[in-house]
């Protein structure tokens, strides 16, 4: 029997899923956390799918869905694209989203997104999309969007699960908590909409620089 990784993770840590309902009178964001060529289109790099991949799959057509209704209705949407210059790598991972190169675009099933005037595109050289929105004069793309916006709901979406998304979260949840981020409520991971990469042992054996990530199917017996 095939159990899914969040069944492993209530049986490990105190977690509940939820349901929830966006309404009009409520203000919404989404977030979009790396949905990228790089880690989600086969064959792109050294961090994307060798094969197609299901849970990848999965993941960029719920993201779709989600971004088709927030865009009917004019809500905001926040992209975070990951891009490394090519004399800053990101340990311990093999170089990956190298600015200018299509593996930091959107995949194709998103591109769309960039010609739409409710979308703001931020390119980020870190994990962490909210340290990653820090600009030179200390001002934050995404604090403002938030603030600018009125964002109360925060939905989350995108690649890597245990990665990106879960460094970007946590670190708007302090935020939030520290009062950084009026108005904002609450944030919401979408667990269909998310997904991790597959970087198993085999591959990674050989370099003393790159981390091992496989992607698991656990089974019980």
């Amino acid at each position: 029997m095939v159990i899914k990784t969040i069944d492993i993770l209530k049986n490990e840590i105190p977690i509940e899923e939820e349901s929830l309902i966006i309404t009009e009178d409520v203000k919404a964001g989404l977030v979009l956390v790396d949905i990228i060529n790089g880690f989600c289109t086969v064959g792109a790099g050294n961090l994307a799918p060798r094969e197609p991949n299901r849970q990848i799959s999965e993941m960029i057509e719920e993201s779709k869905r989600l971004a088709r209704l927030f865009c009917d209705k004019k809500w905001p949407i926040l992209a975070f694209l990951d891009s490394h210059q090519p004399h800053k790598l990101e340990h311990p991972y093999p170089p990956h989203c190298i600015t200018g190169t299509d593996e930091s675009n959107l995949v194709p099933a998103l591109r769309w997104l960039e010609k739409e005037q409710n979308v703001t595109i931020r390119r980020k050289d870190c994990y962490d999309g909210y340290i990653g929105s820090f600009q030179e004069d200390g001002s934050n793309v995404f604090v403002d969007w938030v603030k600018n916006n009125k964002i109360q709901t925060l939905l989350v979406v995108g690649v890597c699960t245990d990665i990106c998304v879960l460094d970007f979260v946590c670190s708007t949840l302090s935020a939030k908590n520290r009062g950084f981020l009026n108005p904002l409520e609450q944030v919401v991971v979408y667990s269909k909409g998310c997904a991790t990469f597959d970087f198993p042992a085999s591959m990674a054996r050989n370099s003393k620089d790159i981390s091992p990530h496989p992607q698991v199917t656990y089974n019980k017996s």
